[in-house]
């Protein structure tokens, strides 16, 4: 089945976003069923989640070149319902060590969609001659908290990790076909560099000062997707739909915030709106880290979903503008580094966790706010080298 009317390019890569973020996002509220079901800490539990930004970093390195041979179409088609696909047959692993290996393959095409989507959103905003990737990162957000708001659903009815996980594969798979049958790829930015592209994304010191700026939101978006639906159940003993509401109300103010980020972009400057962000970010983080009740820690995640709402797409926007290097490399390198914060996030998180208190979790993010807010000025630079 197709939609009866062609959707716009613009509209076409919105939905690519919000299936994509539909697609993987439904795991979240259903973490903390997880760990009962296997019987395990926190500090297991997250070593076991490891398997997912291993896989996104395996692939964000060397998938750049292949991606391109192989078509943004067909990797759009493929790649969001595989994710959902991997991720149901990934709950039903035993032990942490089943799940990071049956996570690997679901970071790995999570890595390549980050590629494909990101790139096809900056050479659509270029062909456009107005942003969009703010908005596009927004129906991210939007696909995620529609994951959360159904994960929270599904949970509340009594439906196991495994049957809920197992609905959303044709539901990616219906989603896909009727909006993105009929997709056709962006065509290339006139600044991008023809050079070959390198295996290795490999970072440039530019790359780098932008990982900086991103690395607190990133720290904290995952820290806010893997452990508040724990966070709500340890620190105040709620039940399954509230403690999927913490993953819904940080991705919905995140949405709201992306919808108007490109419009004080335009006003502000890149630099000026992120700084806002990150202070945003900052006080979010502290309210939850010093919360007393279920209510004032969904304000905390809700304040933590506008602050890290446009820092990424920020940075994924300098990155891909940059001359120096192709779009896809410098993207890949970007998210490549940036994802790095997935990776040592769970482990890390989990163990500060178990040994300090759900938390500390977020309280071990604000020097990393801090550096972020130093180090925002490079947002604003494009020199090619």
């Amino acid at each position: 089945m197709r939609l009866s009317y062609p959707l716009s390019p613009s509209h076409q890569i919105f939905a690519a976003f919000a299936i994509y973020a539909f697609a993987m996002g439904n795991i979240f509220p259903r973490i903390g069923d997880l760990q009962l079901e296997m019987g395990v800490d926190k500090t297991a539990l997250g070593l076991g989640l490891i398997g997912t930004p291993l896989g996104t970093l395996t692939s964000i390195t060397v998938a750049a070149p292949i991606l391109a041979r192989i078509g943004h179409r067909v990797v759009l088609m493929a790649g969001i319902p595989l994710i959902a696909l991997f991720l149901a047959i990934a709950v039903h692993a035993p032990s942490p060590l089943v799940l990071f290996v049956l996570l690997y393959p679901v970071g790995f095409v999570i890595g390549c969609m980050e590629i494909v989507v990101n790139v096809e959103a900056d050479r659509t905003e270029n062909n456009l001659g107005y942003r969009i990737m703010n908005r596009c990162h927004a129906f991210w957000s939007i696909g995620f908290f529609a994951a959360g708001f159904f994960g929270a659903w599904m949970a509340s009815l009594g439906f196991s990790p495994q049957f809920h996980l197992g609905i959303v594969v044709p539901l990616s798979l219906v989603a896909v076909w009727m909006t993105l049958a009929n997709f056709v790829p962006a065509t290339k930015r006139n600044d991008e560099t023809v050079e070959k592209a390198p295996r290795f994304a490999f970072p440039s010191l530019a790359i780098i000062l932008l990982f900086t700026v991103t690395a607190s939101a990133m720290l904290l978006e995952g820290a806010s997707m893997d452990w508040s639906a724990i966070y709500m159940r340890d620190s105040f003993a709620a039940g399954p739909f509230v403690a999927g509401i913490a993953v819904a109300s940080f991705a919905v103010c995140q949405a709201s915030a992306r919808f108007f980020a490109d419009s004080f972009v335009e006003k502000y400057s890149s630099v000026t709106f992120s700084r806002c962000l990150l202070l945003i970010l900052l006080v979010g983080s502290l309210i939850t880290y010093f919360s007393t009740s279920p209510t004032i820690s969904l304000i905390g995640f809700a304040l933590i979903g506008v602050g890290t709402s446009a820092i990424f797409p920020l940075a994924i926007s300098a990155a891909a503008q940059r001359s120096d290097r192709p779009a896809a490399i410098n993207v890949a390198s970007l998210v490549q580094l940036s994802f790095s914060m997935f990776l040592l996030g769970p482990p890390l998180l989990g163990y500060v966790a178990e040994h300090w208190g759900i938390r500390s979790a977020y309280g071990v993010s604000i020097p990393l706010v801090i550096l972020s807010l130093l180090t925002s000025g490079t947002l604003g630079s494009r020199a090619s080298k």
